[in-house]
């Protein structure tokens, strides 16, 4: 901690966020508390490595510090917390993701504090219940149309800076008339390439004049679409961008704000794709989980590789003129602006003169505002992304992408209803074909008839033909009859019948075979299944010429009571 109460988290990039705990309108032995147990979460280890983590935890507990400093003989310290106190706090919070993260977050700090009394622990250990409407996948119109206007603002963006660094690249080479517009605007680029500012050296002044601007007239003007927008990303455009690669990939929104630079793998520079590999982090996790990489190709336009290719290619020039290899930075996401504003600097932002890095929630819902959207549209777009079309886990295990991303969502259920159903009926098909419903007994039962493949005790009442008509359906449907009857004396028969459609498959046409003999075969594969191989390979070698000519005849539509 530094002096006082004040503690301080230093992440791994070297920024620093300070959390003073004398602010908090509680008793200063219960600060002092407070604020060792949040140290401990913030250094090395302790859980906490992000900056972004602990600044949100620090909200969650303020509202549990203001609601002590209201509550009558409010503890002095950890040790003096009670079981009805705990109901009390957790009582006034809505039941929603907001309650619950301050009840888990608030239970989480105060469990490591060892004079936490047990009867606490156990009311801290009771389930939050809470409601939520929860996030829902976009529908497909609508993620269209925000795709659409991301790409709208990210690439008149990307052209405008294409454009300026072919003619920056003229100038450079040399191609350009001395003395001319184009000369000049050239030098107006090389400046701005490598200090990130435009020059403005008047020409003259005099009294009662305001200053000219040496490069005012070739620019155009002194605004920022004037000046430093020609080769740099605004906060708004880089905004778009990360909505872009949210739409394409699926990562969380801070995994994009934080993305390095993509790694271009070797040999795929002079191929006709590119092949690109992102060291991803999800800080949530702990040990070598929380790193992964994933390979992206950028095979053409509409790839996923491409949102790299220009994303890579829209903040090289801000990447060169900050040299940010030599400072050990490494990020994708770089944008400019019009000078350092430390009114709209916020915990955990990233600055570096006039450009900043990363692109944050509330930069995504300015974005959105600004295209005519309501929020920020990272979460939901993640959702859409991974549930309806990469279709697999982004950044999380299997069941968490199952039970959080996929059951609860509507057009999921909806597209699964067919699905299920369909399976329900090949499911009955499937046991229709493949089960047996002929009964096995020893022996034939009295009054019954034989037929040429099993036994029947009522030919009158058969499933396949009208009540009270002599049953006219194919003998090869006797095994899928309940009035079937198969006993030892016709296994060798079947035994035989099985053969000869075994043998028939590979003869003729896959088609003709699944209509005319599948259900069939399928039967008598149950059937053999079910005898037992003993039983079955005797009734092979008991196989009688009697039995091959009635088979042969029934097979060929000749066989006839």
């Amino acid at each position: 901690m530094e002096q006082g109460l004040v503690v301080r988290h230093q992440n791994r990039q070297g920024r620093v966020a300070l959390y003073d705990f004398a602010t908090l309108p509680v008793a200063p032995a219960f600060q002092r508390s407070l604020a060792v147990l949040f140290a401990a979460k913030c250094a090395p280890g302790g859980g906490w490595d992000s900056i972004k983590t602990s600044d949100g935890n620090w909200w969650m507990i303020r509202p549990f510090a203001e609601f002590l400093s209201t509550y009558d003989g409010a503890p002095t310290d950890v040790g003096g917390m009670t079981a009805a106190l705990w109901n009390a706090w957790r009582l006034s919070l809505e039941p929603r993701p907001n309650g619950y993260n301050k009840h888990s977050t608030v239970a989480g700090l105060l469990q490591q504090d060892p004079r936490l009394p047990q009867p606490v622990r156990e009311a801290m250990a009771r389930r939050f219940s809470w409601t939520s409407a929860g996030e829902r996948a976009y529908q497909p119109a609508e993620f269209h149309a925000i795709r659409l206007a991301a790409r709208r603002t990210f690439r008149s963006a990307l052209l405008r800076i294409r454009d300026n660094t072919l003619r920056l690249e003229v100038w450079r080479a040399g191609e350009a008339e001395p003395g001319g517009d184009q000369w000049l605007l050239g030098e107006a680029l090389d400046v701005l390439a490598r200090t990130g500012n435009v020059p403005q050296a008047p020409l003259k002044t005099g009294r009662g004049m305001r200053a000219l601007y040496r490069y005012r007239g070739v620019l155009g003007g002194t605004g920022a679409a004037h000046t430093w927008k020609r080769l740099f990303l605004s906060r708004n455009e880089a905004a778009a961008l990360s909505v872009l690669i949210a739409a394409e990939l699926g990562l969380n929104p801070t995994t994009i704000s934080e993305l390095p630079v993509p790694q271009l793998l070797p040999g795929s520079a002079a191929s006709t794709s590119r092949l690109y590999r992102l060291a991803l982090e999800k800080p949530r996790r702990g040990g070598r989980s929380r790193f992964e990489s994933r390979n992206i190709a950028d095979t053409g336009a509409g790839s996923p590789g491409r949102v790299l290719s220009e994303a890579m290619e829209a903040t090289a020039p801000a990447r060169t003129v900050l040299a940010l290899d030599e400072a050990g930075v490494d990020r994708l996401l770089v944008w400019h602006e019009t000078a350092p504003h430390p009114a709209r600097n916020y915990p955990g932002a990233f600055r570096i003169g006039s450009f900043g890095f990363g692109a944050d929630e509330r930069a995504t819902r300015y974005w959105a505002r600004s295209a005519g959207l309501s929020g920020s549209p990272m979460r939901r777009i993640r959702r859409t992304v991974n549930v309806l079309h990469r279709r697999e886990p982004g950044q999380n295990s299997q069941d968490t992408h199952d039970r959080v991303y996929v059951l609860p969502e509507p057009q999921v259920q909806e597209a699964a209803v067919p699905v299920i159903t369909q399976a329900a009926r090949d499911a009955v098909q499937a046991a229709q074909r493949t089960v047996l419903q002929a009964r096995l007994t020893d022996g034939l039962t009295p009054g019954g008839h034989e037929t040429a493949t099993a036994g029947c005790t009522d030919y009158t009442h058969s499933p396949f033909t009208a009540a009270n008509d002599s049953c006219a359906a194919s003998f090869l449907l006797c095994t899928a009859c309940p009035n079937a009857r198969v006993t030892p004396a016709h296994h060798a028969r079947l035994a035989y019948l099985y053969q000869c459609l075994t043998s028939l498959r590979t003869v003729v046409e896959p088609a003709v075979w699944e209509a005319d003999w599948a259900d069939a075969h399928a039967r008598l594969t149950d059937l053999q299944s079910r005898l037992g191989a003993p039983v079955w390979s005797s009734a092979v070698r008991a196989i009688t010429a009697r039995d091959r000519v009635v088979v042969d005849q029934l097979l060929n539509g000749d066989y006839d009571l």
